[in-house]
């Protein structure tokens, strides 16, 4: 039987309708018809009947096997503009009015950061990212997205997964590269023994790692895993958050500086170890809330060590439970913030409540931040600018940056 598609989801799966409901389809395109087998309401291979003119072919020779792209067959425009339309979408579901908007791609093999999956096999030891809706690994040499700095590093990972590695299961090997060199955070299998920590700390001279931890322990600090945010140099905790790329982050730090304008007092909530608070340093004063205090204390150190900035202070403080208050945000001109992909529900609530006059809100969900913007908008703010950002390329990860007034 043959399907046309409709739609794309959320999850960049197309979208066509069967006789017995909706059915999903693997790598299909709006307009294409496909046929293939349906398999809980989904099919997973499907053949291209009818090709869309907006598809093209894969560059990347994993990406059939691989799970890590889900938009390698759509043609870069295409892409840019659906992931424009998922904002749109859901701003448009919630009866909202959508500003113009425009995007920032970032490059290929931009990719600083990424979380590899090892595992041990009969034969030795697997290292990559999972296959397409499956916990299988599925070796990447040829990965399109990231620095080559980071593929560098996989053979240390083959030698760590086979040292305290299971065939049970997995190591998560979060790699980030810093200005000192890479870092590598660890999580999952065995415990390092007293013999196993000090091979670890082996590898980690022979292939000249900044940092090295393992289930939250340090086993190598060879040089400060510095990040530059601004004027000034921070150490994150092991594993914390950083945005993907380089570029995505300049592109909504100067959204956010931009958005802000001549405001004096700046709150960055969800603020991280300071992508957004020490940048905006150079222009206001900023108190930064995260809720980590790992990450505020970096935040702290890398601003006292910091040339030509305004006062920083820092407080840790659960927002989900904790949200500042109207009477807090009225000591500010501007806010900034940056939820998970929950949003900030409970945050913007408060915001709705106050006297603030500019918002930038960053999310990397559409849906939530539609939620949130509808609440904000009715308590009188405008949404007046959206820039999206594409830091994971050939995903359907799709992030923004809104300025809010009123």
């Amino acid at each position: 039987m043959n399907y046309e598609i409709e739609r794309l989801s959320l999850h960049a799966d197309g979208v066509a309708r069967g006789p017995d409901g909706t059915v999903h389809v693997a790598m299909a395109l709006p307009g294409e018809v496909v046929e293939g087998d349906v398999v809980d309401g989904r099919i997973a291979q499907p053949k291209i009947v009818t090709p869309s003119p907006e598809r093209v072919k894969a560059p990347c020779p994993h990406y059939r096997s691989c799970g890590g792209c889900v938009m390698q067959h759509a043609s870069e425009g295409f892409t840019a503009a659906w992931k424009m339309d998922a904002v749109r979408q859901a701003l448009i579901a919630r009866g909202l009015a959508v500003p113009e908007m425009t995007i920032a791609t970032s490059p290929l093999q931009s990719r600083r950061r990424a979380t590899f999956s090892g595992r041990r096999t009969k034969k030795g030891t697997l290292v990559g990212f999972h296959a397409r809706a499956s916990d299988t690994v599925v070796e990447i040499p040829n990965c399109l997205i990231l620095r080559r700095e980071l593929l560098s590093i996989v053979p240390m990972l083959h030698e760590a997964t086979a040292l305290a590695g299971s065939r049970k299961g997995e190591i998560a090997f979060a790699v980030t590269l810093s200005e000192a060199g890479l870092e590598i955070a660890a999580s999952g299998g065995k415990d390092p023994d007293p013999a196993q920590f000090e091979t670890l700390s082996g590898l980690a001279r022979q292939y000249d790692l900044a940092r090295l931890s393992w289930n939250a322990e340090v086993i190598a600090a060879r040089r400060p895993a510095i990040q530059q945010f601004g004027k000034a140099q921070v150490v994150p905790p092991p594993g914390a958050f950083l945005q993907a790329t380089h570029h995505g982050e300049a592109a909504l730090v100067a959204f956010a500086k931009a958005a802000v304008g001549s405001a004096q007092h700046v709150a960055d909530l969800f603020a991280g170890c300071g992508t957004f608070a020490l940048p905006l340093a150079e222009q206001a004063e900023v108190h930064a809330v995260e809720g980590s205090a790992a990450m505020t204390d970096a935040l702290d150190q890398g601003w006292r060590q910091a040339q030509g900035l305004h006062r920083v202070t820092t407080e840790t403080r659960d927002l989900f439970r904790r949200p500042l208050l109207p009477d807090e945000l009225a000591k500010f001109d501007a806010v900034v913030i940056d939820p998970p992909r929950a949003g900030a529900q409970a945050q913007v609530a408060e915001i709705a409540s106050s006297p603030l006059p500019r918002l930038v809100h960053v999310s990397c969900n559409p849906v939530t931040f539609a939620r949130d913007a509808e609440t904000l908008l009715d308590a009188g703010f405008t949404l007046e600018k959206l820039l999206v950002v594409d830091q994971f390329r050939f995903s359907a990860h799709v992030e923004l940056a809104a300025l809010f007034t009123r």
